[in-house]
């Protein structure tokens, strides 16, 4: 089934995806790795400048043009390295959706099952088609952590095509 979301995304919405169906997903999504992660978890909630509603695992290439940031490719990162930090990051934030490759072990189903959320997979290699939905860099935070780690706060358009590889049901692409 194709899926045509926008954010925030609701757990409603999440409730309706299954592994294997298709979503383009529209709105506002925030990157992040292995150190904005961290960072996200250390400081009090009040304290992130960002929703993590939507958060696609990504360092994307970018560039500055006078003030403003082009994306210029936005390929997804490996989203096992921040498997410890999903438990803690769903509790915290009630996030819905993650965007990756690669997928999590067999027992992240039950945290996104729990925490109604889902992960979506993004075809690696493919980040200049990543790069075309995205419409414009909203804001950029935590710079000190480096371009590639830094927390992008995106709007897209029909960003994917988004694969569910785990849904809120305790499905898993990975293991079917």
């Amino acid at each position: 089934m194709k899926h045509e979301l926008s954010t925030p995304v609701g757990r409603e919405e999440v409730l309706k995806l299954r592994v294997g169906d298709v979503v383009y997903l529209s709105g506002v999504i925030v990157t992040a790795r292995d150190r904005a992660h961290r960072r996200a978890l250390e400081l009090p909630k009040k304290e992130i400048p960002a929703s993590f509603n939507v958060i696609y695992h990504c360092g994307p290439l970018v560039r500055k043009q006078d003030e403003r940031w082009e994306v210029l490719s936005a390929g997804p990162t490996t989203s096992a390295r921040m498997e410890p930090y999903l438990a803690s990051l769903l509790e915290k934030f009630s996030t819905r959706l993650i965007i990756g490759k690669g997928g999590f072990s067999p027992a992240a189903k039950e945290l996104f099952k729990k925490h109604t959320a889902a992960y979506l997979a993004f075809t690696g290699g493919a980040g200049a088609l990543a790069a075309m939905a995205i419409k414009r860099v909203l804001a950029v935070h935590w710079l000190d952590l480096g371009i590639p780690e830094a927390l992008w706060v995106l709007e897209v358009a029909r960003f994917g095509p988004l694969v569910v590889a785990m849904d809120a049901h305790g499905g898993s692409v990975y293991q079917e």
